[in-house]
Formats: structure tokens, C-alpha cells, sequence
């Protein structure tokens, strides 16, 4: 399948998600709160990141990009009404990180609100939101997924560091800015020139997007675990901890 059909399969997979949400108001409101709890966790589990150093800017990238509980609904849109257009005007490695961004955010999309109807199931006040999170979570199950989840978000970095060792790569983007925004890609752009610019920074301290990646995978690893696997006590504890709320 080609990159263009990828993309367009991708965004109509999360245009159906959202069809099913804008007729459920319950459920929108569920899936906000699901998307800001994991927002506060990335936030909190990387707050050492993102406060300073070599990585606070790719901290952020992640979590703006990948992690964001923002709406994403005019990305998708620009994708599936000009997925031709990227494999015209990028070349073949980027249209590949565009079509990986696509089938991410379907399948997160898909998972975020199989954890929505989980979250609204168990609306009691007496529960904290990281008890609440946790069950939810192992109500979805679906641990394959969310393992192959992860090593896509890594693939994303990995391919974004092989992005900036491509020579004339940074002045291609630069020089395309103009009709892509005009061609109506100026999401794609943006995420590409930040995601470039991010990661060629981190790429001046030898090892450095590797380093970041592997810390991404350790810590993504071990909360994955730890919510299917750990009791429940354990993971209100460390999950309150790290929204920084008292269990």
C-alpha cells in the first residue's frame, strides 16, 4: 500500500472514533478526562526532562506531538485531503514518518477511547482518577497493542534522527515551507521542522538521540508493566505520585 493510501486508510479509521464521540457527549467528556490524565502522567513522569538539560525540548516535542491531549483533528484533516500531495512534495524517509504518525494516531485514538467507555463505567466520586486510570486500563487489556504502540512512538524518534543525518535534508525542509503551507501541509511541516530541528540538537552530543530514546523506553516500559501487572495499591501510589495528587 502506498504511503498516500496508508495515511488516508489511517485518518478514516480515527474519523469513525470521532463520529462515534461527537454522538456521545458522555463519552467525549470521558475521553477529555482519560487524554489530560495522560498528559499530567508524561508531563510528571518526565518532569526531570522537561524541566532542563539536553532533552527538555525533546520532552516537549513528545509530549506536544505524541502524548498532547490538544485536538488533532486539523492534522488529520490536512492528511486525508492532501495524503498525495506528501509523497510529491517529501522525500520517500519523510513520507514514511508521515504514514507512522498517521497509523499511531489511529491506533491510539482507538485505545483512548476504549479506555473512555472503561474511565465512564467506573464513575464513582470516591475514586481517585489514578485508581480509576489503572482500571480502566486493564478493563481494555489489549497488551499487544500497547506494546507495539510504544515501539512506534520510538520508531517516530528513531526515524527522526536519521532524518537529521541526511545531508541537505534541513534546507529541503526550509525551502519547502512555503508550498507546503500553500498545498495545505503546514501541520506536517511544522511537526517535521520541530521534530528535525529538536532532534539535530540533541544529535550534537554523541549518542545523545539514542540516550533520550532509550530513557523514553525504559520508563514507557516499566509504567507498562506496572499497570497490568502490579497491584492495585502500587499503582495508585506511583500513579498519584507522578500526577501529583496524594493516593
Amino acid at each position: 500500500m502506498e504511503a498516500a493510501q496508508k495515511i488516508r486508510h489511517a485518518v478514516a479509521q480515527v474519523s469513525l472514533l470521532r463520529q462515534a464521540v461527537l454522538a456521545d457527549p458522555a463519552l467525549a467528556t470521558a475521553l477529555q478526562q482519560v487524554k489530560r490524565v495522560q498528559s499530567r502522567r508524561f508531563a510528571g513522569t518526565y518532569a526531570d526532562l522537561l524541566s532542563a538539560g539536553p532533552y527538555a525540548a525533546a520532552s516537549g516535542f513528545f509530549l506536544t506531538e505524541l502524548y498532547s491531549d490538544k485536538d488533532y483533528a486539523d492534522r488529520d484533516a490536512q492528511f486525508a485531503r492532501i495524503a498525495g500531495a506528501i509523497e510529491r512534495f517529501f522525500p520517500q524517509q519523510v513520507a514514511g514518518t508521515a504514514v507512522a504518525l498517521a497509523e499511531l494516531h489511529a491506533v491510539t485514538e482507538d485505545l483512548d477511547q476504549a479506555m473512555a467507555v472503561d474511565w465512564r463505567a467506573q464513575a464513582r466520586s470516591e475514586m481517585s482518577d489514578a485508581v480509576r486510570y489503572t482500571m480502566a486500563w486493564r478493563g481494555v487489556g489489549r497488551r499487544s497493542e500497547r506494546e507495539s504502540q510504544l515501539k512506534v512512538v520510538l520508531g517516530i524518534g528513531e526515524q527522526m534522527a536519521r532524518l537529521t543525518r541526511t545531508p541537505g535534508l534541513r534546507v529541503m525542509l526550509k525551502m519547502m515551507r512555503g508550498p507546503a503551507v500553500a498545498a495545505g501541509l503546514a501541520s506536517l511541516q511544522r511537526f517535521l521542522e520541530t521534530g528535525f530541528d529538536t532532534f539535530a540538537a540533541m544529535a550534537r552530543k554523541p549518542g545523545g538521540a539514542e540516550e533520550f530514546l532509550g530513557i523514553i523506553q525504559e520508563r514507557e516500559s516499566a509504567l507498562l508493566a506496572m499497570l497490568f501487572d502490579a497491584p492495585l495499591v502500587a499503582c495508585e501510589t506511583e500513579l498519584a505520585r507522578t500526577l501529583g495528587q496524594a493516593p
